[in-house]
């Protein structure tokens, strides 16, 4: 047997203006997913998705025809078996052979934290089948789910980074955020999972200083890192909600939710 394993990830800066440049921090959670994948005498691809308490919540098998070498047809689908058949296929476009090694296998993913909670079940996925298909994990990520790949580096990091596209060039760097405050620090999870798709559709519509706010949000990043008291760092968190809100026509979720909680 064969395993895989990916965090799952958390940004605290830069949230979509990632996508264009802007310097990110973002954290590796401790919670991740796990790729497994054995060789059997089935014919074909077998698929198991398992919940973190080893509940299955998705299962498929791909027949023996449905790996043949071909590359994947149309647009990032929707259905999650029609997502994963093309996840595998543009494995094997950057791969060539990949699909043929799948044959006769069991491939048995486990979550380590609820789908719901939006850590990353789709990122740490693409993380996991590019180790098994040794491809590049940010091309995979760029010819399916799309996104800036700070999720990736997230994934496979094991302390918090800085994040920047720049040029077409992944940059990851050991941002050294392990703050003095940090047991003071809490995530709240609003049950309000977003589509990311949606989010970076919506974004990609504003009209705003683009220039002039990745540079904002990049030396607010560095504040937030920065920040040696937990005051400085809300005061920095706080100007970077309001210019994210701002951009996104959206009320930031502590001011909206959360106003009298300082």
């Amino acid at each position: 047997m064969k395993q895989y394993y990916s965090h799952g990830k958390l940004l605290l800066s830069g949230e979509y203006l990632v996508l264009d440049g802007a310097l990110a921090l973002a954290l590796p959670t401790r919670y991740g997913q796990w790729l497994r994948v054995e060789k059997t005498e089935a014919p074909g691809l077998q698929w198991h998705s398992l919940l973190p308490d080893g509940t299955p919540w998705f299962e498929t098998r791909f027949h023996p025809a449905e790996l043949e070498p071909a590359s994947p047809e149309g647009t990032f689908p929707g259905g999650t078996r029609e997502r994963l058949l093309h996840l595998l296929k543009t494995c094997e476009d950057l791969k060539p052979g990949f699909l043929a090694s799948c044959r006769n296998t069991t491939a048995e993913t486990q979550l380590e934290f609820p789908r719901e909670w939006g850590l990353g079940s789709s990122s740490t996925l693409v993380s996991n089948l590019a180790a098994w298909a040794g491809v590049d994990p940010y091309a995979l990520l760029q010819r399916s789910l799309g996104g800036s790949g700070y999720d990736i580096a997230a994934a496979r990091s094991d302390s918090p980074i800085f994040y920047q596209w720049a040029d077409g060039v992944p940059r990851v760097e050991d941002a050294g955020f392990k703050p003095a405050f940090a047991g003071s620090l809490f995530f709240v999870y609003l049950n309000r999972k977003q589509d990311s798709r949606q989010g970076i559709s919506h974004y990609r519509k504003r009209h705003f200083d683009r220039a002039g706010a990745l540079r904002r949000v990049s030396d607010l990043t560095r504040e937030i890192a920065a920040a040696g008291e937990i005051d400085a760092f809300r005061e920095a968190l706080d100007a970077h909600e309001a210019l994210v809100g701002s951009i996104l026509g959206l009320t930031p979720v502590r001011e909206g939710l959360f106003p009298d909680y300082p």
